[in-house]
C-alpha cells in the first residue's frame, strides 16, 4: 500500500479541463509521487471516470479529492475529504461528509480515506466563492488553524490552497511551525522550478496544477525538487 507521507510532489489534474494523451503520459511517467484528480466546478461522474480510466494505465498512486458526492466512485487508491476550516458555511465543514457517510458509510474502506483540513487562501479564486471562505487571515489565524488541525482534529493533512496565485511564504512557515503530526500540503501558483523549490523547502508536499495546462515543460521541471531533497 502507498504511504502519502512519502509524497513530496503531486500533480493535480482537473477533470473539467482537456489534456492530450501525450501530455498525460508525460505527467504520469514523470518523477511525481502521485496524481490527484480534483476541481471546483463542472466536476461530473463522466469526466472523473474518463480521467481516472486514462490515468489508471500508469503505475503510480491515484487520489480523488472529493468535491461532490455525485462524482465519487470506486477505483482510486485514496480519497481526500476536505473540511474547509475557514469556510463560513457548515456544508463545507462536515455537511458533505455527513451526507456521504449516511449514504455510503456501510461500504467504505476507511483506510483509503484521508480527512484533510483545508485553508482557502486566495479571495479571488473560484473555490473561495464556492466555499464562502473567510480569506482575511493573518499569521495568528494560520497558527491557530494549524494548531486546530494538528493537536485537536489530528488531521493527517493540512492543505494551504492559494489556487492560481503564489502564496505568502510567511503564512506557509507559520503553518509549518505548528505541525508535528499533520502533513503540510501546499498548492497554488507553482509555475516554475524556482517557485517549487522555494515552497518545497517549507511544505512537506507541493501540489502542482494549473501550469500543467499552460506550459507542460515548466510543469515537468517542478518534479526536480525531488532531486534536491
Amino acid at each position: 500500500m502507498y504511504d502519502i507521507k512519502n509524497w513530496r510532489h503531486v500533480f493535480k489534474l482537473d477533470p473539467a479541463k482537456e489534456i492530450s494523451d501525450d501530455d498525460l503520459e508525460r505527467i504520469c511517467m514523470s518523477n511525481t509521487d502521485a496524481i490527484m484528480i480534483g476541481g471546483t466546478d463542472n466536476v461530473t461522474e463522466d469526466n472523473v471516470l474518463n480521467l481516472m480510466s486514462r490515468v489508471r494505465r500508469y503505475p503510480l498512486p491515484l487520489a480523488l479529492e472529493i468535491s461532490n458526492i455525485e462524482s465519487t466512485m470506486p477505483g482510486f487508491d485514496f480519497y481526500f475529504v476536505p473540511t474547509v476550516l475557514n469556510s463560513q458555511d457548515t456544508e463545507f465543514h462536515n455537511g458533505l461528509l455527513h451526507r456521504a457517510l449516511k449514504e455510503y458509510g456501510h461500504m467504505i474502506n476507511f483506510d483509503e480515506f484521508i480527512f484533510e483540513g483545508y485553508l482557502v487562501m486566495n479571495p479571488d479564486s473560484k473555490v473561495s466563492a464556492h466555499t464562502k471562505a473567510n480569506t482575511n487571515l493573518d499569521v495568528d489565524d494560520i497558527v491557530a488553524f494549524s494548531q486546530m488541525a494538528n493537536a485537536f482534529y489530528r488531521f493527517p493533512v493540512l492543505y494551504l490552497e492559494y489556487s492560481g496565485t503564489f502564496g505568502d511564504l510567511k503564512m506557509v512557515e507559520a503553518a509549518r511551525s505548528e505541525l508535528t503530526e499533520t502533513q503540510l500540503f501546499y498548492g497554488g501558483g507553482i509555475d516554475s522550478l524556482s517557485r517549487a523549490t522555494e515552497v518545497a523547502a517549507i511544505a512537506d508536499t507541493i501540489v502542482v496544477g494549473n501550469i500543467i495546462y499552460e506550459d507542460i515543460k515548466k510543469a515537468l521541471q517542478t518534479t526536480k525538487i525531488k532531486e534536491r531533497t
